[in-house]
């Protein structure tokens, strides 16, 4: 073997070296040699965060927070509303159950009233006979 060729397997062990080396690290430095895969996942989506943020149409923290201390003061008035209307709906059921109620009462006595009614005139026409 040759220097050539000796100087030329250097150089391709230092570039493999280097390659391993920069595949370990990472582009910021913070790839575990431990868990190496993961670290790649936690980098990539640190360095492309914001671009998904847009792209997903995501919202930001500030804006959230803009959002609730705007919105808070509408959303209680519009939960009190609801809250006013389940109280209305249960009193107007309990309402119409107590006109069912005297409505079924009322049936019942006109009921009672037309079968006494009918016996009567069958009788009176039996007896004229």
């Amino acid at each position: 073997m040759n220097a050539a060729e000796v100087l030329l397997v250097l150089i391709i062990l230092a570039l493999i070296c280097f390659v391993v080396y920069y595949f370990l690290k990472g582009s910021t430095g913070r790839v575990a040699v431990t868990r190496p895969i993961e670290s790649r996942i936690d980098e990539y989506l640190d360095r492309r965060f914001e671009d998904m943020v847009s792209e997903w149409s995501l919202t930001t923290k500030s804006k959230l927070n803009r959002f609730k201390h705007k919105e808070t003061p509408r959303l209680e008035t519009g939960e009190a509303r609801v809250e006013e209307l389940k109280k209305f709906e249960s009193d107007m059921k309990i309402t119409l159950d107590n006109l069912e109620e005297r409505l079924n009462v009322l049936e019942k006595e006109l009921d009672t009233e037309k079968k006494d009614s009918g016996k009567g005139k069958s009788t009176k026409g039996k007896s004229r006979k």
